[in-house]
């Protein structure tokens, strides 16, 4: 009992941690100046079939996408010019805001 308090504690404070990290207010901002024309506002609203929803997905594979189009290890003739600019606050605000909204279900 008393390993499965201490464990649910650390995980407890390691999501804070992320938490703490990113702003989500900037990220909105962020999201609307850089993300919007193509992945939609909440992210729930792609331009393409072929640009992905990113709504609800998870914060540390969008933080990883979004490094990764920035240093050049994951290519991609959009992303990785709308990746450039971003600081590291930057990707952290942003992929907290996207983690954080609704996923539709819906078809478009």
């Amino acid at each position: 009992m008393g390993q499965w308090i201490l464990g649910a504690a650390c995980t407890l404070l390691i999501s804070s941690g992320t938490a703490l990290a990113a702003d989500y207010d900037a990220g909105q901002k962020k999201a609307k100046e850089v993300c919007a024309a193509c992945h939609g506002e909440d992210g729930n609203k792609p331009l393409t079939p072929e640009t992905p929803r990113l709504a609800g997905q998870y914060y540390d594979y969008l933080e990883h996408s979004l490094k990764a189009y920035r240093s050049g290890a994951r290519e991609n003739p959009m992303m990785s010019p709308m990746a450039q600019p971003l600081s590291d606050k930057d990707i952290k605000d942003v992929a907290w805001y996207f983690s954080k909204q609704h996923g539709l279900m819906e078809k478009y």
